[in-house]
């Protein structure tokens, strides 16, 4: 392992344990919030038991999530100086306003967390409130630094140097908005069939069975909302994608010539040596409808593009793949979820079903985060700087990547561990 590979590695990994435990903490307030709401309306004893239960997950996913960010804080500055040095002055603004809206966030968890029976209960459950609005404007600030790389603006680029700098333009450049709206709608959808299918699965066992359905109904309104709106936005992000990084969307559907009504595939494989796509589905039209809104446009193809500036394909087509198949299957499942609530009814193959979807929406989220930075590749900064001129000069950075492999594993596991504990002291106070 070079140190270039080991440095993205190291990065890879960090922000794809990172990422999950962020996704959690952004949007799990909210369902705690919708409990608590419940609560001050009816008055029943499973919402006040979810609202602290879901209270003690948020403090704890919290603190993980914490930790994991000042990491890639870290690591930004430690593996990648040649880009902190030109990227630092310019998307600072967006880090900053993370940074002020993580700071509310910690103050808002603290009142929500000791301000019981210390503030008046609507007063209180707007703290709760607080956290989650808070969680979801830093998620955006960090999404908005994160598209500059992909769409960078706010800067004049010469003689390699970056001048006229304008944090403003920057920040809200053309990739933050669909990034921004596909990100968030992506954390909602994982969290909500994730917390729905957990509360699934022990309302299957049959124990605490009033608290486990008002946790399915909160969690899953969230998620089942988000999965049908996701396809919109994901088509809403790939015509973007057409007009910011052409090159990218050749590689998610291994696009090799420049053509019109140009075909989506459903699976497949591309083949670089042959430059055809092997063993997929050709939905002849598709991708040009998917781009441009015209079954007839013209889609650029990798040809219009020097090789050596190809992202990886398969490993870029393959996340695109996956990740497009777990949100039609979720997005099904979210109109599924609404009928059955419908009739005040839920079928328990469906139950099982929601169990079996536990993990895919995290699945898509870190698919559809390799499509973002693998397919970006070989630039880090897209069209500006290539990864390989970003990187520490400073050797073993394989060391880092077996340091923090190890940490993140067993931070991961204390993690559950320490869940797992809450959920099962919940259940049990509903099951003498």
């Amino acid at each position: 392992m070079d140190d270039l590979l080991a440095a993205r590695s190291t990065m890879g990994f960090s922000l794809g344990f990172h990422i999950i435990f962020a996704s959690i903490g952004m949007t799990m307030p909210f369902f705690m919030s919708a409990a608590h709401f419940l609560y001050l309306k009816k008055k029943n004893p499973e919402h006040l038991e979810l609202t602290q239960m879901w209270m003690k997950g948020v403090a704890i996913l919290f603190a993980v999530g914490a930790v994991s960010g000042t990491v890639l804080s870290f690591e930004l500055g430690l593996l990648w100086p040649g880009f902190m040095k030109y990227a630092g002055p310019i998307i600072g603004m967006p880090f900053s306003w993370e940074g002020t809206a993580f700071f509310l966030e910690a103050i808002a968890i603290g009142l929500f967390l000791y301000g019981w029976k210390r503030m008046k209960p609507w007063v209180h459950w707007s703290t709760g409130l607080v956290v989650g609005l808070s969680g979801f404007a830093s998620g955006i600030f960090v999404v908005a630094a994160n598209s500059w790389m992909n769409a960078p603006a706010g800067f004049d680029w010469v003689n390699g140097e970056a001048l006229n700098i304008n944090p403003v333009q920057a920040m809200f450049n053309k990739a933050w908005l669909h990034q921004s709206l596909h990100m968030q709608l992506a954390a909602l959808q994982a969290v909500g069939f994730a917390v729905g299918g957990i509360h699934a699965f022990l309302y299957l066992k049959g124990k605490a069975r009033a608290l486990h359905l008002s946790a399915i109904k909160i969690a899953m309104s969230f998620g089942a909302v988000a999965a049908i709106l996701q396809p919109f936005a994901g088509h809403f992000a790939a015509q973007r994608v057409a007009e910011l990084q052409p090159a990218k969307l050749a590689a998610m559907e291994g696009h090799f010539k420049t053509s019109t009504q140009a075909p989506l595939y459903l699976g497949g494989i591309p083949d670089v040596n042959a430059q055809e796509m092997k063993y997929g589905i050709e939905l002849p039209g598709l991708l040009s409808f998917l781009a441009f809104n015209d079954f007839a446009a013209e889609v650029k193809g990798l040809d219009q593009f020097p090789k050596e500036l190809w992202p990886p394909l398969v490993i870029t087509h393959i996340s695109f793949q996956i990740m497009v198949a777990i949100g039609t299957l979720l997005a099904f499942v979210g109109v599924l979820f609404f009928v059955f609530i419908r009739k005040n009814n839920f079928p328990s193959w469906f139950l099982k079903f929601l169990v079996a979807c536990i993990p895919l929406g995290f699945i898509a989220i870190e698919a559809g985060w390799i499509v973002t930075e693998v397919g970006r590749q070989p630039w880090i900064i897209y069209g500006i700087m290539k990864t390989s001129e970003a990187v520490t000069p400073v050797p073993g950075m394989k060391y880092h990547f077996y340091l923090f492999l190890f940490l993140y594993l067993f931070l991961g596991f204390i993690t559950v561990w320490l869940l797992r504990r809450q959920i099962l002291a919940a259940q049990r106070k509903f099951e003498t």
